[in-house]
């Protein structure tokens, strides 16, 4: 029997119980979810479904990041809302080549976890595993494990087992509409130098991969959740004399003015404070010595900089706790015009931590 699988939270508790239902059937799991974005929302779902089917003894295929083909064939239906036409045509499209799968690995039923999420409609389901299994000679099963408190004994498993819980469906266009009222959305923001932000789904692949490791040496821990003020800067700006430069944004760097222009008068100089608008301006050189001279030039500060945690205790050290003033990294310091075109949100935010016993 081949299982196509969306997620760990769904896929745990489902092919726990379809194992009690046919208990002589081998069960090969199928991840093949190309509406998932971004794609490191997509690797981290893939990530804990391998963990899952590894505590289950499952075998485990991982199909194609079709990301293209998917957009493609849901194009017109970007504005319905959950339950809609788009969602047929994404579960006919997964569906489809989860079949096509299990007819190339001989497998002769079929049926996907979608059908135990609380999200989804069970008769869209059905409907596009008959209509894509029928082609192939293929039996389907569409065993409801939600009702008598299904749904409330999944949830207790994947928490009982610490399993990533999604916030979000999977696409786009859902996660859109979901923070239609946000200023931003945190999943679409990744710094192009790979910095690794607090929160951020590059930091929980870093997080369940450590979880993930700590069971395989069988090291006892516990999650906790904690409320933390994150930070993102969403767009920046620098010009000097009127022409912009490279420049980088310490984290934390908090800008209260969309524009603010000021003028050094001074040479030579280090660093220099605008008093009016709290923007503290450093060259690399006087950066790097705080750094012990790490870097070897500026170019390599932009492409690497440091953690996030290194950048933080930086600016504690300089300004002390809670500060959050802008500091404005540039190669020189010159006698001339600065102007900051700049938008960064500060926001109450939660994360999980791992607590080893």
């Amino acid at each position: 029997m081949l299982v196509h699988i969306c997620c760990s939270v769904d896929s745990h508790y489902f092919i726990q119980e379809l194992s009690k239902v046919y208990p002589e059937e081998k069960i090969i799991g199928f991840f093949y979810d190309p509406n998932i974005h971004p794609y490191s929302e997509h690797e981290l779902r893939y990530l804990d479904v391998k963990r899952s089917c590894d505590k289950l003894g499952i075998k485990l295929y991982k199909g194609e990041y079709e990301y293209e083909k998917w957009l493609n064939s849901v194009k017109g239906y970007e504005n319905e809302p959950e339950k809609g036409a788009r969602c047929q045509i994404c579960f006919d499209f997964r569906i489809q080549k989860s079949v096509e799968f299990a007819n190339k690995m001989g497998e002769k039923k079929l049926t996907t976890t979608l059908l135990t999420s609380p999200k989804k409609d069970l008769e869209q389901l059905k409907q596009a595993l008959q209509k894509e299994c029928d082609q192939f000679g293929i039996e389907f099963l569409a065993p409801d494990f939600r009702k008598n408190g299904g749904t409330q004994r999944q949830f207790a498993l994947a928490k009982q087992d610490m399993l990533y819980h999604q916030n979000y469906c999977g696409c786009i266009y859902g996660l859109s509409k979901q923070k239609q009222h946000k200023t931003f959305i945190d999943e679409f923001i990744s710094p192009i130098n790979k910095q690794i932000l607090p929160a951020s789904i590059d930091e929980k692949i870093r997080f369940y991969k450590k979880i993930k490791y700590l069971e395989n040496k069988n090291i006892s821990f516990q999650i906790q959740r904690e409320k933390f003020l994150n930070y993102r800067l969403l767009s920046a700006l620098i010009k000097q004399n009127k022409q912009a430069i490279k420049a980088y944004i310490l984290f934390y760097s908090h800008f209260k003015n969309a524009y603010t222009k000021f003028h050094i008068g001074q040479e030579k100089l280090h660093t220099y404070k605008s008093v009016k608008d709290e923007i503290n301006l450093w060259d690399f050189e006087y950066f790097n010595s705080l750094c012990k001279n790490k870097f070897k030039n500026f170019e390599e500060l932009i492409a690497h900089p440091l953690s996030v945690a290194q950048e933080i205790k930086i600016r504690q050290k300089q300004f002390g706790a809670y500060n959050l003033s802008p500091v404005i990294i540039i190669e020189n310091l010159m006698n001339t015009s600065y102007e900051f075109i700049a938008k960064s949100e500060i926001y109450f935010d939660s994360r999980e931590k791992i607590i080893k016993l």
